[in-house]
């Protein structure tokens, strides 16, 4: 059975970052002219050469957003579940290693975490939890999905990665979305960063989209996390992985995520620094090179980024979230998995976004129960 493994098995990492280096002023030109743009465009567009075109591809973006979405944003509301974690993860503040007090919250505890949102206007919901099959596994998953299908109309998932049957017993149940993350597609830096637990097997997690296509699942999230490894040449094979899961399975929606290391408990200092114009970059390209694929910004991101980024590319953002399991209302002293960096209410950014142009978005899906 064919799966991403094999198309990522034809590339080198040294030589796509050569190819990437390689490109001139004269290459970006000819990416930022042509209406369809190819993944030789795309290492043009995120290399060095390009910054000089940073403005040019901004105002590419927005107009191509524009067409496409209108003047809307998505908005959506983290919900953690769980900090416990059978993994070693060097950059996570939920790394078995780590010496907190773990919580995994109760059905009546995911129920008033969920009345808090919705509350708040959130009809899209994303549960999260560490990676720990014998606490927070399919069994319980299933169950939370069920408890909080009165509540919301699209309820996605960040979770450890799963089998095929898994994933249709929870699509079952009324999961429209799963967002993975490989971290980084360099095989050998992933193994330093994640040494212990179920996700040290790289191929596993590589493939798990694959098996979220068989599944059938609506939509799939994917990207890396920007620090562990090359910025570049990890935004190379995200977009080398888009397009091959566009292709393999064409009836699923995808979107990328931009996700930079931040401060936990532990701490990691990124191998490659991404600075505020990198970022801008990076989203621009991928922008510029799929008109079709949902752009997401999470509350990592500081306030200013976040409130000029919604004009240049992003459809989908998050407010007010906490990374911690109870942490709107029934845990808040709970150990956060990463901080955040944009702390505003939601309130705050649905009037940043009305006075900016952009209609705040809460419910773009019909429920199917």
């Amino acid at each position: 059975m064919t799966s991403f493994k094999h198309t990522l098995g034809n590339y080198s990492w040294e030589e796509v970052l050569q190819s990437i280096f390689s490109k001139t002023e004269a290459d970006v030109r000819l990416a930022l002219d042509k209406r369809k743009r190819s993944l030789e465009d795309f290492k043009a567009l995120i290399s060095p050469a390009a910054r000089p075109f940073l403005e040019e591809m901004a105002q590419q973006s927005r107009a191509i957003t524009k067409k496409r979405f209108g003047n809307t944003m998505q908005m959506y509301a983290p919900l953690y579940l769980s900090n416990e974690c059978q993994n070693i993860c060097t950059y996570c503040g939920f790394s078995m290693t780590n010496k907190i007090p773990r919580k995994t919250l109760t059905d009546e505890e995911i129920v008033r975490e969920a009345e808090f949102l919705k509350a708040k206007g959130y009809d899209h919901i994303l549960l999260v939890t560490g990676e720990a099959n014998r606490t927070v596994g399919v069994d319980y998953m299933c169950n939370a999905v069920q408890l909080l299908r009165k509540y919301f109309s699209n309820i996605s998932i960040e979770i450890q990665p799963l089998d095929q049957d898994e994933y249709e017993k929870l699509i079952e149940k009324g999961l429209y979305a799963t967002l993975v993350y490989q971290e980084t597609y360099h095989r050998e830096t992933y193994k330093i960063h994640h040494p212990k637990g179920n996700k040290s097997n790289f191929d596993y997690r590589l493939e798990t989209a694959d098996r979220l296509g068989r599944a059938g699942i609506h939509k799939i999230g994917i990207g890396a996390l920007f620090g562990l490894e090359d910025w570049r040449a990890d935004s190379f094979f995200t977009a080398l992985h888009l397009k091959y899961l566009q292709k393999t399975y064409w009836k699923t929606k995808y979107s990328i995520s931009f996700p930079r290391l931040r401060p936990f408990s532990g701490g990691l200092e990124p191998k490659v620094e991404m600075t505020d114009p990198d970022l801008l970059q990076v989203i621009c390209a991928y922008r510029i090179l799929d008109e079709e694929v949902e752009l997401s910004i999470s509350t990592r991101e500081k306030e200013i980024f976040r409130d000029h980024i919604v004009h240049l590319g992003i459809t989908s953002m998050s407010a007010e979230s906490k990374t911690n399991p109870g942490g709107y209302v029934v845990a808040p002293e709970s150990l956060e998995q990463f901080e955040i960096s944009d702390g505003r209410s939601t309130e705050i950014i649905a009037q940043m976004l009305s006075k900016s142009g952009i209609e705040p978005v809460w419910k773009d899906w019909e429920k199917r129960w």
